[in-house]
């Protein structure tokens, strides 16, 4: 049977598939009977369940946990809910199928990366650079690492994303602003994130690690840059590293509760805006999206701006790809 996911799924519906159990509750009924209570998610968002006299293996299963979910969708009070028949720990799943995942093609996203980390011209910082995201275990939890856990690309793929779409608009400033350090600008863009890597969870959910609790992807990121300076010691002088440590410590410009320090030099400035920036436009697209989904010309107001905002039409959302807006990027000599 094809999978149909959460938001997918009709009264009728017969579920056999996996789902991240988010939240379960034991009640009773007016006639004593016991009942679970279920909230379950995947990749498309939640969906109720109920399962009456649920076994004591149901039970026992905790939140947090993916499980394998049987039984047939049905409405109650005007909501759809599954009803379930059996629910067991899932023996194997695809995180790609339980957690969202973004919609920009990954191999897109990697080829402006790779164009990026090339026009850095300084011999030192892109053995820096390459250095990091040459470390095959950690560029594979880079290219999959969510960029937060309760806001914009909270999913799959949004730190790739979230790093690339930074650096394409520092490269472009430094070609529009030539007193910028381009070689610096880009590879501190290329590396201010890098701490979400060691900061963000996500198996059956999108959550904090401890680290990323107790010390913060800014100071995670700092750590890494330095082990890589270490690791390039002669090639790169110790300013240049002191620039781009600042910048990764930095580029969270006002937000007091997360900027080590404030940005002080040219580079570091134009970083902490272009991240503002990046993170402004997948924000208004977020919004914007969902209420042009369901065809709404406008949003409501209860939003993070704070005000009805335009949503896009099918003609505004074909527009030029980022793979075209990265053809007009500076090439590298």
């Amino acid at each position: 049977m094809e999978r149909r996911h959460a938001l997918e799924l009709r009264p009728g519906d017969e579920v056999d598939g996996d789902f991240a159990l988010v939240g379960k509750e034991m009640r009773a009924a007016r006639t004593g009977e016991a009942y679970l209570t279920l909230e379950l998610s995947d990749r498309s968002g939640r969906l109720s369940g109920i399962m009456f006299r649920p076994g004591q293996g149901a039970e026992s299963i905790p939140a947090g946990t993916v499980v394998h979910v049987r039984g047939t969708v049905t409405t109650y009070r005007g909501m759809i809910r599954v009803s379930v028949r059996s629910l067991s720990p899932a023996a194997e799943f695809d995180r790609r199928e339980i957690l969202p995942v973004g919609t920009r093609d990954e191999g897109e996203l990697l080829a402006i990366m790779r164009r990026l980390v090339r026009s850095i011209a300084d011999p030192g910082l892109a053995a820096l650079v390459r250095s990091v995201f040459g470390d095959a275990r950690f560029m594979a939890a880079f290219r999959e690492c969510p960029a937060t856990v309760d806001d914009q690309r909270a999913y799959l793929g949004g730190l790739l994303e979230h790093t690339v779409g930074v650096a394409t608009i520092c490269a472009q400033l430094a070609v529009a602003h030539p007193q910028l350090d381009a070689d610096v600008l880009v590879a501190g863009a290329l590396l201010h994130d890098i701490g979400m890597v060691e900061t963000v969870r996500y198996e059956t959910g999108i959550e904090m690690t401890d680290p990323g609790r107790l010390v913060g992807h800014v100071v995670l990121g700092e750590r890494r840059v330095l082990r890589a300076a270490e690791r390039v010691r002669g090639g790169i002088a110790p300013e240049v590293v002191s620039r781009l440590v600042h910048m990764v410590l930095s580029h969270r410009g006002g937000d007091a509760s997360s900027a080590s320090v404030m940005p002080v030099t040219l580079e570091a400035v134009t970083l902490a805006r272009a991240d503002h920036l990046d993170a402004e436009i997948a924000r208004f697209a977020d919004v914007t999206g969902r209420a042009a989904s369901i065809g709404e010309p406008w949003t409501d107001t209860t939003n993070a701006f704070g005000r009805s905002l335009m949503a896009p039409s099918a003609t505004d959302m074909d527009s030029a790809s980022l793979a075209e807006s990265a053809a007009r990027l500076p090439r590298s000599a």
